[in-house]
């Protein structure tokens, strides 16, 4: 299919080149029929209010009608929003779009009682309950789990308190979210073609990649100059976020905020430090690549705004689909025959939308409703990077299709923790079978620069931010203040630390706290981190130990969300409570790195 400016109409795509949305409803009229159901379903539930903890039968059935209408409203969701999401200016999948979102929001809502009322049902009449009852048993992993929390819920009084309260904690992250996408205004500068353009929080990115270093140098101190401006506003904004969070630990009994983000999904908190620590032993590696990146860009000094310029031109590599359908297949052979069927049954199936058309939903991502094959959504326009992207995208689709064969619906989802696994294993395979199988140095130098930055950006990157939030909680817990002044000295501290002496730490960059949405989402962006580390740990066991890595991989693949995050990396030989994982990362990191330096000396 020819890639052009003239995008083509949704209705001019050949069939060929978009996913069977069909498998989920060959009609409209259908999806209509099951949303309607769905509605007639709901009031159903809320007879169930007050009785679950009479008998293993009426909880047994209260969770299968869960379950029943959970899967219908995943179809009915799912289809609307894919629907809309192909063409975006379809005032037909608007409405649906609509209907379902909405439709989410009253099911959220009937569903409210049931785990602070099974939280009223002691454990010994729990356990009682699944003795007696066969077809409780494949609930005993979630029942468990929500009384695994028991001890951190309080009086009915109390919890209804907290939930009154839950409201007015989110407003700092409200009034950060508008600030940050409506209100902040950036300064215009002019292009590399000097032509007029107003700084965007889209654009941006854009800006630093670019080769004309005033434009990045414009760009950076235009963004940070407006953020200075509002910098003890902003400073309010994030420590009241804190103050919040650090309210909700003390009253659910937890030692720190730390400890009560993580137990949601069972996390140790050594977990988190473990992290830090081995990165912090590592920080070497990161000099190093700073000292490199300095010297390629032939640069006397190397600024903050120097660290998003590409170091190697895209390599003009023109990959039609067919032929990146081919490389993706030969860099994931090592995940064997069965992975390798699952990966043409997507290809031939149509599981992927594939190119661009008018009003399409830009991006890419993997998704799906149990019962059905999951989706690609891609925008493919033949570069080696979205090569890559196909290699990860088809990573969740092949995790989603597994848990979703092997586990029942309650267990079918995998959790934050684990979600990046797959995609980000697929891409170290990938780019293993690429850089053995290349001959031109250009092309090498790319594809190791494109590792060096995943690196980079999701390793190093989202540790700094990691610890930045383990430091500015542990001040609030202990008293301290969290001024602007505070704050963007802890966050410069940690950029001399992380970067080393080869680079300027603009004092700008202090700044940089105040425009991350993420903090005021605490401690979840080191699962980035953790992620990807146990990514290319399991990579590299795949590589070195064949077929039993493999069986242990596929084993973690087909868990679902039926034991703790933690426990299922384990089926797969990975063990996240020690720092073993992110030392091997940052070993592959580090051999990059050599091979990065090789190839200039040969230059």
């Amino acid at each position: 299919m020819a890639q052009n400016n003239n995008l083509p109409k949704r209705s001019e795509v050949d069939q060929k080149y978009t996913w069977a949305i069909e498998d989920l409803y060959p009609s409209d009229e259908l999806w209509q029929k099951e949303y309607e159901k769905v509605k007639e379903m709901l009031p159903r539930v809320i007879d169930y209010q007050g009785r679950l903890s009479k008998s293993g039968e009426i909880l047994l059935s209260f969770l299968q009608l869960s379950d029943e209408i959970s899967k219908m409203l995943e179809r009915v969701y799912v289809y609307a929003n894919q629907k809309y999401h192909e063409d975006t200016a379809s005032a037909v999948y608007q409405d649906l779009s609509n209907k379902a979102n909405a439709l989410s929001v009253v099911a959220s809502s009937a569903f409210a009682f049931a785990t602070p009322e099974i939280l009223t049902i002691p454990e010994e009449m729990i356990v009682q309950y699944l003795h007696e009852n066969e077809e409780l048993r494949p609930y005993e992993f979630y029942l468990m789990d929500i009384l695994r929390l028991k001890t951190h819920i309080l009086s009915g009084e109390m919890e209804g308190l907290l939930a009154d309260a839950g409201e007015i904690a989110e407003a700092s992250g409200n009034i950060f979210s508008m600030f940050n996408n409506a209100d902040i205004k950036f300064p215009e500068i002019k292009d590399e073609n000097d032509e007029t353009v107003r700084i965007t929080h889209g654009r941006y990115g854009q800006l630093l990649e670019s080769n004309d270093r005033r434009v990045r140098k414009e760009a950076f101190e235009g963004v940070y100059a407006t953020y200075v401006s509002f910098r003890n506003t902003l400073a309010a904004s994030f420590s009241a976020n804190v103050k919040q969070e650090v309210f909700f630990a003390k009253a659910r009994k937890y030692a720190s905020t730390l400890e009560r983000t993580l137990d949601a999904a069972n996390i140790p908190v050594g977990v988190y430090t473990n992290l830090i620590e081995a990165v912090h032993e590592n920080l070497g590696l990161m000099h190093r690549y700073i000292t490199i990146r300095k010297k390629l860009l032939n640069l006397d000094e190397l600024h903050m705004y120097d660290l998003y310029t590409p170091l190697v031109g895209d390599v003009k590599m023109e990959v039609p689909f067919d032929e990146a359908k081919d490389i993706v297949s030969k860099g994931l052979a090592p995940l064997g025959e069965d992975y390798l069927r699952i990966l043409f049954e997507g290809y031939n199936h149509r599981w992927i939308d594939i190119y661009e058309n008018e009003n399409k939903r830009s991006g890419a991502y993997s998704w799906g409703a149990y019962g059905t094959h999951p989706y690609v959504l891609l925008n493919y326009n033949a570069t080696l990077n979205n090569v890559f992207t196909l290699a990860h995208e088809m990573g969740h689709a092949i995790h989603s299709y597994y848990s979703d064969k092997e586990q029942p619906y309650i267990y079918a989802g995998y959790k934050i923790f684990v979600a990046e696994v797959a995609s980000t294993c697929n891409e170290s395979l990938l780019i293993d079978h690429l850089l053995k199988t290349t001959k031109d140095k250009k092309e090498k130098a790319y594809l190791i620069n494109h590792f060096l930055e995943k690196f980079k950006g999701t390793l190093f990157r989202q540790v700094m931010f990691a610890e930045f939030e383990m430091i500015t909680h542990k001040m609030v817990e202990d008293g301290e203040s969290l001024t602007s002044e505070a704050l963007c000295k802890i966050y410069h501290d940690l950029n001399v630390a992380y970067f080393g002496d080869d680079i300027v730490i603009d004092p700008e960059i202090d700044m940089e706290w105040a425009r991350i949405p993420h903090f005021y989402n605490a401690f979840y962006v080191y699962q980035y981190a953790t992620g990807y580390s146990a990514a290319i740990a399991l990579s590299r066991r795949i590589l070195s130990e064949g077929t039993p890595a493999v069986e242990d991989y596929i084993r973690f693949l087909s868990s679902g969300s039926s034991n703790y995050p933690m426990e299922l990396l384990k089926t797969a030989g990975v063990d996240m409570s020690t720092k073993e994982p992110v030392h091997q990362a940052l070993q592959l990191f580090s051999e990059l790195l050599t091979q990065m330096e090789e190839l200039m000396k040969e230059e």
